[in-house]
């Protein structure tokens, strides 16, 4: 039906102004008088909802009264005037309720707390603080793809069902065909039977096939989900989530770590500038001082230090971690927040992890204990982008797979890429759930996606 969007009155105000328009939404709350009834309505284009005023002398009892119902779905049609209170208001001279909504709408409280909300996710983008939430993470996927645009990658789709665990870690979803009392006498027989004639899971990570569309086409990203079923139920972890992996060649560790710093700024400056209600009401509402913690992330460079250093630095801090600091054992939640929001305070570069803790495709550095690795870590989070120059060299590379008793046989096409031509090369993956918690100050992933994928809860 012929409508225009709340967001668009509010933009473009001058151009509707005193003319009659046609508008559709939700209603978010409602108040009545004797005379006079005024409606939020909320179409999901806009955090802010127009007010619709309703003379009752004008507008029959009959109709008036099925719209005053929270929750219930309506067309409106009037003139769009100025108003002392709320900027612009709707003065309504037809309405329409598309949609009732019966007394059992979970959403007639104003405010709602967000364990509550994670129970309906179906209802819960009707609530302002999850507009806004889904408002940014749809600006920050156009801010991606525009920044690879916008330096000549090529955005290349990796495929979700595999056969390769690109971590090593043996966290995959298995993708069968096989019924689940399947009479196979041995997993050979299993596997044979099942769709692919193999055992196939759900991608970790699209790296090692970007690694080689990289190779023939010079640099490119990969932006879509990944699974991994890792029994972490804390505020960081979802079992499925969004990856950004760009894998370019002819470029070492110093590199990549320069285009990772452009990179993160440039997406959350294009936030800055394109959801400034969004990021008003996060700042408000959820993180005191989120808009100068971003800005500050662009106007100022990241930190960089070794793991080595950063091992020190904390032995030296005074604090009383809960987990030792121990050179080899891999930093923890507490020792990242140190190092972002006290030490640091802004985004930092670790780099030079030990090689035993790292996945087997990252580069030997000459002292044979480090890798080129880096992870960038950011206050309030922690690690959002993992980051390395991958290992080009074939011996090395096969040395560092069987060292992990890896089946080189399954990774013959990988190999393939350190055998014939093979270039130094680099890549990251950044979480996408949690440069969006980062940017919005949100504290729990599940509240980042639509509909959370966690331990125990499909």
């Amino acid at each position: 039906m012929k409508h225009t969007d709340i967001k668009i009155l509010f933009n473009d105000s001058e151009k509707y102004l005193s003319k009659s328009v046609t508008v559709c939404g939700w209603v978010r709350t409602w108040r009545d008088s004797k005379s006079i009834a005024f409606i939020e309505l909320n179409d999901g284009t806009a955090l802010k909802n127009l007010q619709l005023v309703i003379e009752k002398d004008k507008i029959p009892e009959n109709e008036v009264k099925p719209a005053l119902v929270v929750g219930c779905a309506l067309k409106a049609e009037g003139r769009f005037i100025p108003s002392e209170r709320n900027g612009f208001e709707l003065s309504v001279e037809s309405i329409t309720v598309l949609g009732g909504c019966p007394q059992d709408y979970p959403l007639q409280k104003k405010h709602h707390t967000l364990e509550f909300l994670r129970t309906i996710p179906h209802l819960r983008p009707r609530t302002k603080y999850f507009e806004a939430v889904f408002a940014v993470r749809n600006r920050l996927s156009f801010a991606i793809h525009k920044y690879f645009n916008k330096n000549g990658y090529k955005y290349v789709h990796t495929p979700i069902i595999t056969g390769s665990d690109c971590e090593g870690a043996g966290e995959m979803f298995r993708v069968t065909t096989q019924p689940w009392n399947a009479g196979c006498k041995t997993e050979q027989e299993y596997f044979e039977g099942d769709f692919f004639g193999a055992r196939a899971g759900l991608t970790v990570s699209g790296q090692l096939e970007g690694e080689m569309a990289a190779m023939g086409l010079g640099k490119i990203y990969t932006f879509g989900p990944t699974f991994r079923a890792e029994h972490s139920n804390t505020t960081r972890h979802a079992a499925e989530f969004w990856h950004i992996e760009p894998e370019v060649c002819f470029c070492d560790l110093n590199d990549i770590i320069e285009i990772a710093e452009d990179f993160i700024k440039f997406i959350i400056n294009d936030v800055l500038e394109n959801c400034p209600d969004e990021l008003a009401y996060f700042n408000e509402r959820i993180e005191k001082g989120l808009i100068d913690k971003l800005r500050h992330s662009i106007e100022s460079g990241f930190g960089k230090i070794t793991y080595t250093e950063a091992v020190e630095v904390l032995k030296k801090s005074g604090k009383e971690f809960k987990y030792p600091v121990e050179w080899g054992s891999d930093l923890q939640t507490e020792h990242e927040k140190y190092l972002t929001e006290e030490y640091f305070r802004k985004p930092v570069f670790v780099t030079d992890y030990p090689a035993d803790i790292k996945s087997f495709y990252m580069k030997q550095n000459p002292d044979g204990k480090t890798v080129a690795a880096t992870d960038l870590l950011v206050p309030g989070i922690g690690e959002i982008i993992g980051c390395s120059e991958r290992e080009a060299d074939l011996e090395k590379l096969k040395t560092a797979m069987l060292k992990r008793n890896m089946n080189l046989e399954s990774y013959s096409e990988y190999i393939d890429t350190r055998k014939y031509g093979s270039v130094p090369h680099s890549g990251f993956g950044l979480g996408f759930e949690r440069m969006l918690m980062y940017i919005t100050g949100v504290q729990n992933i599940r509240d980042t996606l639509l509909f959370p994928r966690t331990v125990g809860s499909l």
